[in-house]
């Protein structure tokens, strides 16, 4: 787990104006991420404040030393692959020295603003080449809430409290917080229909989750140990694993998750690092009545510090809108403190059976909602499986979304005696559906 340093002490500020008090990005943050300037050239930059800083532009300035000269040249390329690759020690001397180069009263200041461009002037792109996905269920309300609607008596199976469960995604449609999902079709079948039909879905919706980039992989065949595994997290982001329930509730059976996620899924573009929300951990939740994890996923140090505290927020902004000028609304208010699985324990297990993770692997939590009204990580949970009408403060109403509904998720780690730590937007618009050939 990552150790407090200098880098934490939320009383330093930035001589960088645009990194003001009360902004997600602060000189407590500094996360990575890969933008294409004017030139549209690809190149690895680290946000601060509403600017982003050139990373190649540094590790030539003569400016770095030894490890974090290392990570920003392997950073300053088209994706952060390399950078994930080098583990948390370049990662973390990197971090320490754009601190004290971007703290009031620096020296340097002249020769590392000519680095810095404003974030408006650039493209933001999907910060890493994604070899594969994996999306988790480990937000225990969701997989209530759910189970629920499909088994009222018993909403959650047997293997729940035993096995971080998850599924193997598909990441050629992973894209950056922006781009465009189109409706999918799919087949649908209704209940007294003899036969299904292809068409667009009709019960399109959000999932609420944090990613995980997965940093330094493992060998095949050798088992990531709990205790290890958050040295193989390279960062986090927002992610909204879009679904198509109609179609899922045709398909699932008997071998889950297919065409009604694999049509996209939405990244925020900013790698958040493991340091920056090192003040952020919280002791892993059990209650007394659950089962103890298998040895392979528990340990002391977990038990003590194995979960993160980040808020999560969900919002809709229809095009009705947008063209009258209204703002986003909020449709849920969640947190991470409701994963039932940590993220060291999605690690370790995805490796137990000796599979080899990789620089830029990129893991879905699964939607995380909360326990009551409001923190409902979807629109299947809060319509109650379409049952009941979404109202929202323009008279508009929803069961599921609409052409021209755009889904902004948002993120931040906050407590008295830290910096706020923002993750920045998740966003996608839904656009109509194709014409099918």
């Amino acid at each position: 787990m990552t150790a407090l340093d200098f880098t934490h002490d939320p009383s330093r500020r930035s001589w960088v104006t645009t990194a003001k008090a009360g902004s997600g990005f602060p000189l407590q943050n500094l996360p990575f991420g890969v933008v294409a300037g004017a030139a549209g050239e690809p190149h690895g930059v680290v946000r601060i404040g509403d600017d982003v800083l050139d990373l190649g532009g540094l590790a030539t300035s003569g400016l770095l030393t030894d490890e974090a000269h290392a990570a920003a040249e392997a950073a300053a390329h088209g994706t952060l692959n390399a950078l994930f690759a080098l583990g948390s020690g370049p990662r973390t001397a990197l971090r320490r020295e754009l601190h004290a180069l971007l703290a009031e009263g620096a020296p340097h200041q002249q020769t590392v603003a000519g680095l810095l461009t404003p974030l408006k002037e650039v493209d933001v792109l999907l910060p890493a080449r994604i070899g594969d996905y994996t999306d988790f269920y480990v937000g225990i309300h969701h997989a209530r809430n759910i189970g629920a609607l499909f088994r009222p008596d018993s909403p959650l199976l047997p293997n729940y409290k035993w096995v971080p469960i998850g599924y193997h995604g598909r990441a050629s449609s992973v894209r950056v917080s922006g781009t465009p999902i189109t409706r999918p079709h799919g087949q649908l079948k209704a209940g007294d229909a003899s036969a299904p039909e292809l068409e667009p879905t009709r019960r399109m919706d959000f999932e609420l989750e944090l990613g995980v980039w997965i940093g330094p992989g493992n060998r095949l065949g050798a088992p990531v140990s709990l205790d290890d595994a958050e040295s193989h997290v390279a960062g986090y982001c927002l992610l909204n694993d879009w679904s198509a329930r109609d179609v899922q509730a045709w398909e699932y059976q008997p071998l889950g998750p297919f065409l009604a996620k694999s049509f996209g899924t939405t990244v925020s573009p900013w790698v958040i690092t493991p340091e920056a929300l090192a003040p952020f951990r919280i002791p892993a939740a059990r209650l007394e009545e659950d089962p103890a994890p298998l040895p392979y996923l528990d340990s002391p140090l977990h038990r003590a510090q194995g979960r993160l505290d980040i808020e999560l927020q969900a919002l809709i902004w229809t095009a009705r809108m947008r063209e009258v000028g209204d703002a986003p609304q909020l449709i849920s208010r969640s947190s991470s403190r409701h994963m039932y699985w940590s993220v060291a324990q999605m690690v370790t297990h995805h490796t137990s059976n000796g599979c080899n993770l990789q620089p830029g692997d990129l893991l879905g939590s699964g939607t995380l909602s909360g326990p009551t009204a409001g923190s409902e990580g979807s629109l299947m949970e809060a319509s109650h499986g379409g049952k009941e009408l979404i109202t929202l403060p323009n008279g508009e109403t929803r069961t599921f979304l609409e052409d021209g509904d755009e889904v902004m998720l948002t993120a931040r780690a906050h407590r008295p005696g830290a910096a706020n730590i923002g993750f920045g937007e998740c966003a996608g618009v839904v656009e109509p559906a194709i014409t099918y050939p």
